[in-house]
């Protein structure tokens, strides 16, 4: 039967080869990005992170099509694999032994939130929660310890208990005025070379 022990005997390495470039002073930041367009006619968010795309979606009853997860499902599913990683770089870490590892992650997303009857009810998702559930040989104060440890440096997790602010812009991009001037630069570079074939 397939376990994570072989896998974690490879975390190990790589977390302490990361820990010792931290060390040494040879770590840097990372820059992160992602990248999200609607389609046109689905409205479909197509996110795209490195080479990677996710497709996210409203279900029918917001006009969508249920092709992909709503944003607030994936913000739950984001949690989900990040404190899923921590679990299994402390683990790795800590050489406590896991025979398996999942983890369950639930919240409430209210439609009413901001309404008239429900301005206390928030718009954005909460009574966010979440379960592990670990088959393990380790005793119950190791797991205790890598629980919190988990609990003390999941990014993800951590972001959401201590939010910080965002900045935000709106670039306004004119696509018919965009048009009409390469549409006017294209007639003036065709009429210059008329003009040319004619003085020759």
């Amino acid at each position: 039967m397939s376990h994570l022990n072989d896998y974690l005997a490879e975390k190990r390495e790589a977390v302490l080869a990361r820990n010792a470039a931290i060390e040494a002073g040879t770590a840097q930041p990372l820059q992160l990005k992602a990248h999200v367009r609607a389609e046109g006619r689905s409205g479909v968010r197509r996110l795209r992170i490195r080479d990677h795309q996710v497709i996210s979606d409203s279900p029918p009853d917001f006009a969508g099509y249920n092709l992909g997860p709503s944003s607030p499902e994936l913000q739950l599913g984001v949690l989900g694999t990040c404190v899923t990683h921590i679990f299994l770089i402390q683990a790795a870490q800590r050489q406590v032994p896991l025979q398996s590892l999942e983890v369950e992650v639930t919240g409430i997303i209210d439609p009413r939130g901001g309404r008239p009857g429900h301005e206390s009810t928030p718009i954005w998702p909460h009574e966010i929660g979440y379960t592990v559930h670990i088959d393990s040989p380790a005793s119950r104060a190791d797991i205790d310890a890598l629980f919190e440890a988990v609990e003390r440096s999941c990014p993800i997790l951590n972001l959401l208990r201590n939010p910080q602010a965002i900045k935000a812009e709106v670039k306004l991009v004119n696509s018919q005025q965009q048009q009409t001037q390469q549409a006017e630069a294209a007639n003036a570079s065709s009429s210059g070379r008329q003009a040319d074939a004619l003085a020759a």
